[in-house]
């Protein structure tokens, strides 16, 4: 909404919506699930967008019941980033900003992919969470943010975007390269039962910056920008 130009008509935020900076200067009214209703009605507003959740269904009924226009997201892939933006440019009325951020990001994408075509195609294990492991599948956008980048999930082969997945099993597809954000890394580093994975043993694990990555928004051109240069340091990107 602020990368449309519709952050001053903002009334109210959720505890979660800390990015971009100007973001701090809009009330919060509560959790991003399971919101406090009578909150949200306070602040008056004519739209509420919700993160697409069961645990929201309610709240959402709630809300058209009060006669707001209720809209709920969920962005797992690339693709619904661009639905997205497009329906908030619908109902704002800024359907011309919103198609000029989509061909803003896909460019930067298309040409991410350019350069890193014919660079070699490194294995990758993301790891996302220690106990239970979790990694990243096909159903994430992070996925496709690692092809884009010139890399291979080896989890691609899994549909859903957060797959629990077993050590020994990591260890056997033998990933080049394990990407984790900074504390994950020192995890990893610090754990004796990662070495069995022998890209922790030698000490190839590169470190995303989770703020940029971790958000699937306007900043997916730059997250994918950055995982290139993590992964492929000698092209001039």
């Amino acid at each position: 909404l602020f990368a449309l130009g519709a952050g001053e008509r903002l009334v109210g935020r959720s505890d979660w919506d800390q990015w971009p900076t100007a973001a701090w200067s809009v009330s919060a009214v509560g959790p991003g699930l399971r919101p406090n209703v009578e909150a949200v009605l306070s602040r008056d507003p004519d739209l509420v967008v919700l993160y697409a959740s069961a645990d929201n269904r309610g709240a959402a009924e709630r809300m058209r019941a009060a006669g707001i226009v209720t809209i709920s997201l969920k962005v797992d892939r690339v693709s619904d980033f661009r639905d997205a933006v497009r329906l908030l440019g619908g109902v704002t009325g800024l359907g011309n900003a919103a198609s000029a951020l989509v061909d803003s990001v896909d460019a930067v994408l298309r040409s991410v992919r350019a350069a890193t075509a014919k660079a070699g195609r490194p294995t990758i294990f993301w790891h996302v969470w220690d106990a239970p492991i979790i990694t990243i599948g096909q159903g994430s956008y992070l996925d496709e943010l690692v092809e884009i980048a010139g890399a291979k999930n080896i989890y691609s082969d899994l549909r859903a975007p957060s797959p629990q997945v077993a050590l020994e099993d990591v260890a056997r597809r033998d990933p080049r390269f394990i990407l984790a954000g900074p504390v994950g890394a020192r995890v990893l580093a610090s754990d004796p039962r990662w070495q069995v994975v022998p890209a922790v043993a030698g000490g190839r694990i590169l470190i995303v910056d989770t703020a940029l990555v971790g958000r699937p928004s306007v900043n997916l051109g730059d997250a994918a920008l950055s995982l290139a240069r993590l992964l492929h340091p000698r092209l001039r990107l």
